[in-house]
């Protein structure tokens, strides 16, 4: 996963037991950069990118507490819906969904979410 942020902001900030991790797009494949379609497919790039970034302070998915899921087109939550659940199985957060056209024009959907360091 390329390491470059394309804006002024980080992709994750850390205070104390909360990580922050700022808005994900799945435009393009976390691997390749190439560009990916389709509200499944961007939805688990976008899952993909938390989970890279969770890992590498430490989280994982069940860590999140709390996701924002900003979509362009409110018929693509069903198929959103049935792509994120399969990322929180054993830890389900609390969510808000957005429909907005307020986005880039590539992209179908962006996720934030907070995660925290929860006791064993």
């Amino acid at each position: 996963m390329s390491s470059t942020v394309q804006g002024p902001y980080s992709p994750v900030i850390e205070a104390g037991d909360f990580a922050f991790i700022s808005g994900q797009t799945g435009f393009a494949d976390i691997n390749t950069g190439e560009e990916v379609s389709g509200i499944e497919n961007q939805t688990r790039q976008c899952l993909e990118r938390i989970k890279a970034i969770l890992q590498n302070s430490g989280l994982s998915m069940n860590n999140v507490v709390k996701t924002t899921v900003f979509l362009k087109d409110s018929k693509d939550f069903s198929a959103m819906n049935e792509t994120y659940r399969q990322y929180f199985t054993e830890r389900k957060p609390a969510r808000s969904t957005v429909i907005t056209n307020h986005i880039n024009p590539k992209m179908l959907i962006e996720i934030e979410c907070i995660a925290c360091r929860l006791p064993a």
